[in-house]
Protein backbone atom coordinates (compact mmCIF):
# COMPACT_ATOMS: atom_id res chain seq x y z
CA UNK A 1 0.00 0.00 0.00
CA UNK A 2 1.49 3.58 -1.20
CA UNK A 3 1.03 6.26 1.25
CA UNK A 4 -0.16 9.76 -0.35
CA UNK A 5 0.22 12.02 2.96
CA UNK A 6 -3.12 13.57 2.20
CA UNK A 7 -3.64 15.57 5.13
CA UNK A 8 0.42 17.19 4.64
CA UNK A 9 -0.13 17.63 0.80
CA UNK A 10 -3.59 19.48 1.98
CA UNK A 11 -2.14 21.85 4.57
CA UNK A 12 1.18 22.56 2.16
CA UNK A 13 -1.41 23.59 -0.90
CA UNK A 14 -3.76 25.35 1.84
CA UNK A 15 -1.37 27.76 2.78
CA UNK A 16 -0.11 28.93 -0.58
CA UNK A 17 -3.51 29.03 -1.57
CA UNK A 18 -4.19 31.17 1.45
CA UNK A 19 -1.28 33.75 0.70
CA UNK A 20 -2.19 34.07 -3.06
CA UNK A 21 -5.69 35.51 -1.68
CA UNK A 22 -6.31 38.51 -3.50
CA UNK A 23 -4.37 37.53 -6.77
CA UNK A 24 -6.02 37.88 -9.89
CA UNK A 25 -7.55 35.34 -12.24
CA UNK A 26 -6.48 31.91 -11.62
CA UNK A 27 -3.62 32.61 -9.47
CA UNK A 28 -5.26 32.75 -6.21
CA UNK A 29 -7.93 29.72 -7.49
CA UNK A 30 -5.12 26.99 -9.33
CA UNK A 31 -2.27 25.40 -6.75
CA UNK A 32 0.12 25.62 -9.53
CA UNK A 33 0.07 29.19 -10.99
CA UNK A 34 -0.62 30.43 -6.93
CA UNK A 35 2.54 28.96 -5.87
CA UNK A 36 4.14 30.58 -8.95
CA UNK A 37 2.95 33.35 -8.18
CA UNK A 38 3.90 33.53 -4.52
CA UNK A 39 7.27 32.12 -5.04
CA UNK A 40 7.64 35.47 -7.72
CA UNK A 41 6.00 37.90 -4.91
CA UNK A 42 8.05 36.93 -1.97
CA UNK A 43 10.99 37.46 -4.36
CA UNK A 44 10.07 40.73 -5.17
CA UNK A 45 9.20 41.69 -1.62
CA UNK A 46 12.44 40.88 -0.44
CA UNK A 47 14.79 42.74 -3.40
CA UNK A 48 12.31 45.81 -2.80
CA UNK A 49 13.18 45.96 1.18
CA UNK A 50 16.46 46.39 -0.34
CA UNK A 51 15.80 49.12 -2.79
CA UNK A 52 13.70 51.52 -0.47
CA UNK A 53 16.21 51.80 1.73
CA UNK A 54 18.23 53.19 -1.05
CA UNK A 55 14.92 55.25 -2.55
CA UNK A 56 14.64 57.02 1.02
CA UNK A 57 18.47 57.59 1.33
CA UNK A 58 18.08 58.99 -2.28
CA UNK A 59 15.03 61.02 -1.34
CA UNK A 60 16.77 62.60 1.89
CA UNK A 61 20.03 63.78 -0.24
CA UNK A 62 17.70 65.53 -2.52
CA UNK A 63 15.87 67.33 0.38
CA UNK A 64 19.47 68.09 2.10
CA UNK A 65 20.91 69.40 -1.23
CA UNK A 66 17.86 71.57 -1.76
CA UNK A 67 17.96 73.06 1.95
CA UNK A 68 22.01 73.60 1.34
CA UNK A 69 21.42 75.27 -2.48
CA UNK A 70 19.11 78.01 -1.17
CA UNK A 71 21.70 79.19 1.70
CA UNK A 72 24.29 79.42 -0.91
CA UNK A 73 26.42 76.12 -0.76
CA UNK A 74 26.66 72.46 -2.17
CA UNK A 75 25.72 68.67 -0.74
CA UNK A 76 29.03 67.37 -0.87
CA UNK A 77 30.82 70.82 0.89
CA UNK A 78 28.33 70.64 3.43
CA UNK A 79 28.50 67.25 3.86
CA UNK A 80 32.13 67.81 4.22
CA UNK A 81 32.08 70.81 6.46
CA UNK A 82 30.08 68.42 8.63
CA UNK A 83 32.79 65.61 8.78
CA UNK A 84 35.70 67.68 9.64
CA UNK A 85 33.59 69.51 12.22
CA UNK A 86 32.68 66.05 13.99
CA UNK A 87 29.24 66.52 13.24
CA UNK A 88 27.92 62.98 12.94
CA UNK A 89 24.14 63.66 11.93
CA UNK A 90 22.28 61.06 9.31
CA UNK A 91 21.34 62.31 6.23
CA UNK A 92 17.63 61.57 7.73
CA UNK A 93 17.35 63.44 10.11
CA UNK A 94 19.42 66.23 8.77
CA UNK A 95 16.16 66.15 5.92
CA UNK A 96 14.10 66.23 8.82
CA UNK A 97 15.68 69.19 10.10
CA UNK A 98 15.78 70.73 7.02
CA UNK A 99 12.10 70.75 6.63
CA UNK A 100 10.81 70.79 9.78
CA UNK A 101 13.06 73.32 11.85
CA UNK A 102 14.91 75.50 9.33
CA UNK A 103 16.26 77.95 11.76
CA UNK A 104 17.99 75.56 13.09
CA UNK A 105 19.45 73.98 9.87
CA UNK A 106 20.06 77.54 8.95
CA UNK A 107 22.44 78.01 11.73
CA UNK A 108 23.93 74.23 11.07
CA UNK A 109 24.43 75.64 7.08
CA UNK A 110 26.57 79.14 8.48
CA UNK A 111 28.72 76.98 11.31
CA UNK A 112 29.80 75.02 8.53
CA UNK A 113 30.65 77.56 5.87
CA UNK A 114 32.32 79.67 8.58
CA UNK A 115 34.45 76.97 9.42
Amino acid sequence: MRVKGGPVTRRRRKKILKAAKGYYGAKHLLFKSAKEQVMRSRAYAYRDRKNIKRTYRGLWIKRINSAVREEGINYSDFMNGLKKMNIIINRKMLSEIAIHDSESFKKLVTEVKSS
